[in-house]
């Protein structure tokens, strides 16, 4: 055991990852029985969303402190990006829904769930989130809560920059050893989903989720390297292969953009990069520029509209696209909170 040990850890964590997703796979389909494997998967993502509030509230707060110079304009930037790169993912959505119409099959059972009513009980969420309790909105994730508190105190405590530097740097270990564990995560997460769903699941859902993963390579590969390379003048592409290697198992595994936070972050600190800088811009990120929620609620929606026959113009599809953007926001840090907004988004075609 020891060897075996040894050896596991001189495989670099990438190979681990897919090592251990192709044996959570072959046991997904062998044993789907054995669900004790899936709870590494439940363990790994409970510690992620456990450290990601303190980390991001702590990091902000330091590298607010040890910041001497305004940061304002490169935020401004990546703000900008990100809402664009958001609404951009919506639009390639909807030319997606028009090249390849899907046809759901619907029921009429309902669910607990509830699902926002409109765009303006949407952005009064986030307006109060902004409000909430600083302690709360750590223990509940609520990351623009986090961010707005953190930016206040790390402005207020300049004069204790060591004390936040000590936590921050102390918080950043603790992520470094949860990280060696994603191998493990992995192959539980990925053990849980074919397991339970199957491999029918890929053909009776083919279609559907072709166009979904299909959109999201599209802007990942496409119009996300094209807005980078405006704005650096550079190809972007090395930096695309080397996140694609180091964060988008993770983070399309999980589902979580506030599980995939800590992840994020380590790779940024392993290039090298200005954590005065990454440590606001990823939690911004994993809280408003969320492609994957806006291109999930813009096809679901279409494809509910074209299965019952509601023809969508032009103009309503931009709208759609602008609701998409505004109202992924809310569903930010959520595995899977797009879902919730499908409803309100029909709603705009009387569904």
């Amino acid at each position: 055991m020891k060897n075996l040990i040894q050896i596991f850890k001189k495989i670099s964590l990438v190979q681990r990852i897919v090592i251990c997703l192709i044996v959570g796979i072959v046991l997904g389909l062998t044993v789907p029985n054995a669900t004790f494997i899936s709870l590494l998967g439940d363990v790994f993502v409970g510690a992620l969303k456990a450290i990601a509030p303190l980390l991001v509230f702590f990091l902000v707060i330091s590298s607010l402190c040890q910041s001497s110079k305004s940061h304002g304009g490169v935020i401004k930037t990546v703000i900008i990006m990100y809402m664009f790169s958001t609404f951009l993912a919506s639009i390639v959505a909807v030319i997606a829904s028009r090249i390849f119409p899907i046809t759901l099959t619907l029921t009429t059972s309902t669910s607990d769930l509830s699902a926002p009513q409109g765009i303006y009980e949407v952005l009064k969420n986030l307006l109060m989130s902004i409000v909430t309790n600083p302690i709360e909105s750590i223990t509940k994730a609520n990351y623009i809560g986090i961010l707005v508190w953190a930016v206040l105190f790390g402005i207020s405590f300049r004069h204790s920059k060591d004390i936040f530097n000590d936590i921050a740097n102390g918080l950043s270990k603790v992520v470094s050893w949860i990280i060696l564990f994603a191998p493990l995560g992995i192959l539980g997460l990925v053990f849980n989903t074919v397991s339970t769903n199957g491999i029918s699941i890929f053909t009776e859902y083919g279609k559907l989720i072709a166009i979904l993963v299909g959109s999201m390579l599209f802007i990942y590969f496409v119009t996300n390297p094209i807005m980078v390379y405006l704005c650096i003048r550079q190809n972007p592409y090395r930096l695309i292969f080397k996140c694609l290697k180091e964060s988008a198992i993770t983070a399309f595994f999980t589902r979580s953009s506030a599980a995939n936070i800590p992840v994020n972050m380590s790779a940024c600190e392993r290039m090298g990069l200005t954590r005065d800088t990454y440590s606001v811009t990823l939690p911004l990120g994993a809280t408003i520029n969320m492609d994957g929620a806006a291109i999930t609620i813009t096809i679901m929606t279409l494809a509910t509209a074209h299965t019952l026959g509601i023809a969508v113009d032009i103009p309503s599809a931009i709208v759609l696209s602008i609701l998409a953007t505004l109202s992924a926001c809310g569903a930010s840090g959520v595995a899977g909170g797009s879902l919730l907004l499908i409803p309100m988004a029909c709603s705009l075609f009387g569904i």
